[in-house]
């Protein structure tokens, strides 16, 4: 079973998918950062960024979305248009009936590193201790998607081991 695990935004998207086995090792089969150009109209970046969730559901069928939830932050408007990202990104996902589960960073950073406060280099150097990954990268958006994978993965087994099985 997989999921497709999100760390939105509108200029850069992190996307992954991980294959979740009930037993074994779960496997990165994909990630990526996809990018919106800042010379389009916002509307149009957020249409891309819909594109690209819809690809990767229609290429990897995942049956779950793991995405980050917002922390808010002292630019709004930045807040606000990843607000609108998100919104996209989890249309796509409920519209294909995949569930969708939301995670905050710090519970991020305790799953994948052990502690809520955790550097982000802390979580960067535990993802590939944690998953198979066939190549490493080093896009700071794609192992954050990772990580929020990893996080669905520790905090929602029973559920997806669930929806595997179904």
């Amino acid at each position: 079973m997989k999921i497709l695990a999100i760390d939105p935004g509108f200029e850069r998207v992190g996307t992954a998918i991980i294959e979740h086995h009930i037993k074994g090792k779960d496997v990165l089969v994909y990630s990526n950062c996809f990018k919106t150009s800042a010379d389009i109209p916002f509307h149009q970046r957020l249409a891309f960024i819909g594109e690209e969730v819809n690809r990767l559901i229609k290429k990897y069928n995942p049956k779950a979305l793991a995405i980050e939830k917002l922390y808010f932050t002292t630019n709004q408007k930045t807040v606000m248009n990843v607000a609108e990202a998100r919104g996209v990104i989890m249309y796509c996902a409920s519209s294909k009936n995949l569930s969708i589960f939301e995670y905050t960073p710090p519970s991020i950073k305790l799953a994948v590193t052990g502690y809520g406060k955790a550097s982000k280099d802390m979580v960067i150097r535990m993802v590939p201790k944690l998953i198979e990954m066939k190549t490493v990268t080093n896009s700071d958006d794609e192992l954050d998607a990772i990580a929020i994978g990893l996080t669905c993965l520790a905090c929602e087994k029973l559920i997806l081991d669930q929806l595997d099985k179904g």
